[in-house]
């Protein structure tokens, strides 16, 4: 398996060399709008700490990240008045894996509303309008 890259684009937005619409930190973790959302609400949650993905993350990197997961997926229910949530986590290039941080995709979910496709640019006031959503939903709980 690759090492970890220190120039990933979910490291520089660590470093606050990028710009991102966070919507939730924590000492361990950060949780922050997708800019090619698949859905309203779609957001993702990475550790702080360096790991590449779910194959060398250490154990206590993946509770992090999955209290933090399980927190947001309430939120954007909440937040969208979904019928539930998809989460995502993709693990290297042959399994789907785009970004080398380890990633993890929560997306409010309709009944018989399909997702997006892939790769499109969202509209960033959208995302600001639904990241504000969020942050009120995680306010509330």
């Amino acid at each position: 398996m690759a090492t970890y890259d220190f120039d990933n684009i979910f490291a520089k937005l660590l470093r606050g060399e990028i710009p991102s619409t966070r919507v939730y930190e924590d000492a361990e973790t950060l949780a922050f709008m997708d800019i090619m959302p698949r859905a309203d609400g779609h957001l993702l949650v990475i550790p702080k700490t360096p790991c590449r993905n779910l194959l060398d993350a250490s154990p206590e990197q993946l509770a992090a990240v999955m209290r933090t997961v399980q927190k947001l997926a309430q939120a954007v229910m909440k937040a969208f008045d979904a019928d539930g949530v998809t989460v995502q986590q993709f693990n290297e290039a042959a399994g789907g894996q785009e970004v080398f941080h380890l990633h993890f995709h929560v997306l409010p979910r309709h009944e018989g509303v399909a997702l997006r496709a892939p790769g499109q640019m969202g509209d960033q006031d959208a995302i600001g309008a639904q990241a504000e959503k969020i942050r009120a939903a995680l306010e509330a709980m």
